[in-house]
């Protein structure tokens, strides 16, 4: 098959470029990619070397472009994972949300419709559901969950969500969308929770967390997201949505206490800021479509996933280093830089 891969450049992303080149070695994987801030050609330096892939920078809002690539290519598959998904980002700024996450969308779905292919995916996030309150451990999101969105990014999320459902009811598009719970694991930008507690905690900085810390997400490692995209595409159903999910729920103050603990850092150097505005209690997924259906389950416990994602940090330096000494060291400062 021929794969468009989306947004490779970026975390999830670039994991999923390196699971398909390597599960997938007869396949040839396409990744497009604008370059944003948070996309890096450095993730994909050991992908170049390899014949089945190749790269191609654009913006998937901008059609023409889009259009040159598939009519030069013909795709089998297309993966999107190309998506502003900062929170904070959104509430800064949430236009360029729209633009890409839902613009973008349609402007791939257009494509996929002109020059027709096997299956277009759609990923998705847990937030598209909302949140949970934080007494009711017995409540999980389910495929069947309304969507009650928070904040501009997830708004943007489900806009596409809906918009993907409704060229398949309209149009005969063969979709599918997963939505996750967070990911964590190698190439993460070092904006997100994870690796941001890394880095400043390997610099003795402050490690910055919102309001008391007590917000519950379901963390999954991004090897064992990648696995079910990929179980979805060769063999999920046409048109349904699958949650993917965990099974690993933790409080954010207990992830930054453990990535000190793991890393001998002392707890004095958690500094609680200004909660996030519109700020979503609790995530949990229930996976147990994709189970039932697909036989998926995560496979990496969160005590090990996490240690190799610490040791991941640690051995290439370089390449988060790189980023926070950028443009996005300036954003860092506004967004924590007076709370």
């Amino acid at each position: 098959m021929k794969i468009i891969v989306t947004g490779g450049a970026g975390f999830i992303g670039g994991n999923f470029v390196y699971y398909e080149l390597k599960n997938h070695p007869e396949d040839e994987i396409i990744c497009f990619d604008k370059l944003t801030y948070a996309g890096n050609l450095e993730t994909l330096e050991d992908a170049f070397k390899n014949k089945k892939f190749k790269f191609v920078k654009a913006d998937i809002a901008d059609r023409k472009a889009v259009y040159k690539l598939f009519g030069e290519e013909k795709p089998d598959v297309v993966v999107n994972f190309a998506a502003e998904s900062h929170v904070d980002r959104s509430i800064e700024n949430p236009e360029i949300f729209l633009q890409t996450n839902v613009l973008g969308t349609q402007v791939l779905m257009d494509a996929c419709r002109k020059y027709g292919i096997k299956r277009y995916h759609q990923v998705s996030t847990d937030e598209v559901y909302g949140d949970l309150p934080l007494d009711r451990p017995d409540l999980f999101f389910t495929e069947n969950t309304p969507l009650h969105t928070s904040s501009p990014y997830s708004a943007s999320k489900a806009g596409a969500d809906l918009l993907v459902l409704a060229y398949h009811r309209t149009y005969g598009l063969p979709v599918t969308i997963s939505r996750c719970s967070n990911n964590y694991g190698p190439y993460h930008f070092p904006e997100k929770l994870i690796p941001l507690m890394i880095a400043n905690a390997l610099a003795d900085k402050p490690l910055p967390v919102y309001g008391k810390g007590e917000n519950v997400r379901d963390w999954l490692y991004v090897e064992d997201h990648c696995k079910a995209i990929d179980l979805i595409i060769h063999n999920g159903r046409v048109g349904e949505v699958y949650n993917v999910g965990g099974h690993n729920e933790m409080a954010n103050i207990d992830i930054v206490k453990l990535i000190c603990k793991e890393l001998g850092k002392p707890e004095s150097l958690i500094t609680y800021v200004t909660d996030r505005k519109g700020h979503d209690l609790r995530y949990a997924i229930d996976p147990t479509k994709i189970h039932n259906e697909l036989g998926w389950l995560p496979e990496t416990k969160f005590e090990d996933g996490i240690k190799k994602t610490i040791k991941w940090y640690l051995d290439n330096k370089e390449w988060w280093q790189e980023i926070i000494s950028g443009e996005y060291q300036n954003y860092y400062e506004k967004m924590y830089g007076d709370r």
